[in-house]
């Protein structure tokens, strides 16, 4: 088997330039809580699939939810967030999976940086491709569903999106 790519995505798609565009005009907590949402309603299960017994994801965005809520302190979710990552590195076996728990890993990590809220879309996009067209397609079936999955994550954000937010993050994309 051809060694897949860990993110699916083109930069210059109108579709992240736009997501690029509205991330910036949001606050650090709007993007966590969307990222953390979106990854587990559409990524979290792809995980589970194959690693049911698994409980580092889950944990991690329980621990986000905590720290959102103000029931968790940002220092407290070092170790969780760094089980996250441990959890997507030993899943190398399974594509899918692995896509789904990196984007699960970085969209909990939109909170330290929020850059990985396009992060975790770009992760995502590999876990929902390698997911709905298997493991020996073409990189243009990839990417196609890569791209759909993108507008997709850029519809989600736009849905919640604060008008006028008064704290909106400061990125320096390096892409």
């Amino acid at each position: 088997m051809r060694k897949l790519r860990k993110m699916l995505g083109d930069i210059t798609d109108p579709s992240v330039v736009s997501l690029m565009r509205l991330i910036e005009t949001q606050s650090k907590a709007t993007l966590s809580g969307w990222a953390v949402d979106y990854a587990e309603k559409h990524y979290l299960g792809i995980y589970q699939k194959v690693y049911a017994d698994e409980r580092r994801l889950q944990e991690a965005v329980s621990g986000m939810r905590e720290y959102l809520d103000g029931s968790r302190k940002q220092k407290d979710l070092k170790p969780l967030l760094q089980a996250a990552v441990q959890a997507a590195q030993e899943a190398e076996d399974n594509p899918p999976a692995q896509a789904a728990a990196r984007a699960v890993a970085t969209a909990c990590r939109t909170v330290q940086s929020p850059a990985s809220a396009l992060g975790f879309a770009f992760y995502g996009a590999a876990a929902s491709a390698y997911e709905k067209a298997g493991l020996v397609e073409s990189q243009e079936v990839y990417d196609a569903l890569a791209s759909n999955e993108l507008v997709q994550i850029l519809g989600s954000l736009r849905e919640i999106a604060v008008s006028g937010e008064k704290n909106p993050v400061t990125i320096k994309w390096n892409c």
